[in-house]
């Protein structure tokens, strides 16, 4: 539902977001959106901001689909999976022009 919601958003902060999973607490008040998004660090930076600013209406959005006795917080994590892989990706990389591999 959050991931249908995002390009609806008119912050011009908000680049191309892709949601990468969710994870919540065991009391269900808190939950954690980790996604990916493109660009430099400034503009990755200025998502974060537009995603910090745009959870209290993701989270009414959340509160109009499921119904729980309290809506949890809503905390973005940029993923950093795609940061890990990139690094693999320049070791492996590294190794084999040493001709290490």
């Amino acid at each position: 539902m959050l991931a249908q919601e995002l390009p609806s958003l008119k912050d011009p902060r908000i680049g191309f977001v892709t949601i990468t999973g969710a994870k919540a607490s065991p009391d269900l008040r808190h939950a954690w959106i980790y996604y990916t998004t493109m660009g430099s660090d400034s503009e990755r930076r200025a998502t974060a901001a537009g995603l910090r600013s745009a959870t209290p209406h993701l989270r009414s959005v959340v509160g109009r689909q499921v119904r729980l006795k309290f809506l949890p917080e809503l905390h973005f994590e940029q993923d950093p999976t795609r940061e890990q892989g990139e690094r693999i990706d320049e070791l492996l990389r590294q190794l084999h022009e040493r001709g290490d591999g």
